[in-house]
């Protein structure tokens, strides 16, 4: 009897941790999926097994906060699928880490988004992501050579969700590299928007400067592509409420948020977080499964 894994049209591969949403994404996609078994050892190494044999399309989900062991399971992972039958593999990382790092701002620094693009498109085919860090960057095809570079917007799925839930807003982004988004957000809906100036410190020290517009009485609504350590959003969120604003809200694609950080930006006054579940966070809100499913079926 032929395995059903091997004789299918197109494999997806995922994680214990991400067996949710990879499968929903499988489905709507028309792929069969198995779950890849992970062992560690006392020593902490890692022992991975996947299906005995495979078709010759696989897909691996593996969305990269995080991401340090997780790069070193896609080696592994890529590798072994090959000589299991793999001879085409798409990787689909709904957060794609080392993004920020895209040239050394001082003397002996690695750019990280350079190694790290071409670490993965050493391994795959194809990579699906969404909403890439990219600022000097114009283009993920910049990132990953040589192979096919698919970059995602979440900007219109979370506009969408933001008009179900406000009648009228201002989109703001906290700082300038968030332009991208906020523009794409408002372009579908007719709504304002601008961005703050930012002057970063170090990781948790920051200024901000808002937009001259009118903002008294008015519902803000920040959005941005992630949020980590959540004082820029905080310290953008105090200035709105000093300048008088009805409400602020928060939609962003990757809630990542590190410890402390979402009481941090619920305590500047922010009200509803929205999020997608590219990455798994309480405020999911907007799915990317019926996006990502369809950039598979079209590759």
């Amino acid at each position: 009897m032929a395995d059903p894994i091997a004789a299918a049209g197109g494999c997806l591969l995922c994680f214990d941790d991400e067996q949710g949403i990879a499968k929903a994404a499988a489905d709507a996609a028309g792929l069969v999926w198995a779950q890849v078994e992970r062992h560690r050892f006392p020593d902490g190494e890692l022992r991975l097994r996947l299906p005995s044999a495979l078709p010759a399309r696989v897909v691996i989900w593996r969305s990269l906060q995080q991401p340090n062991e997780k790069l070193l399971e896609l080696l592994l992972c890529a590798r072994s699928a090959r000589t299991l039958g793999a001879r085409h593999l798409t990787l689909v990382a709904p957060y794609l880490a080392y993004m920020r790092q895209d040239t050394a701002f001082h003397p002996g620094e690695a750019v990280s988004q350079r190694i790290v693009g071409d670490f993965l498109a050493g391994l795959f085919d194809a990579v699906i992501t969404v909403d890439p860090h990219l600022h000097r960057v114009a283009s993920l095809s910049e990132v990953l050579p040589q192979v096919q570079a698919l970059a995602l917007s979440a900007a219109p799925l979370l506009a969408d969700h933001i008009a179900r839930q406000r009648a009228e807003v201002l989109l703001l982004g906290p700082d300038e590299e968030a332009l991208q988004w906020v523009a794409r957000a408002a372009q579908g809906h007719g709504w304002d928007y601008a961005v703050c100036r930012k002057l970063r410190h170090g990781d948790h020290q920051v200024e901000i400067e808002l937009p001259a517009l009118p903002l008294a009485g008015r519902a803000v609504v920040l959005i941005d592509d992630v949020v980590s350590s959540g004082h820029t959003l905080a310290r953008a969120c105090e200035l709105l409420r000093a300048a008088g604003v009805a409400s602020v809200d928060v939609a962003l694609t990757h809630a990542l948020f590190a410890p402390g950080a979402e009481d941090r930006v619920r305590a500047a006054g922010v009200g509803a977080i929205w999020s997608t579940d590219c990455i798994a966070h309480p405020s999911n809100s907007v799915s990317i499964v019926p996006a990502l499913a369809a950039a598979l079926r079209s590759l």
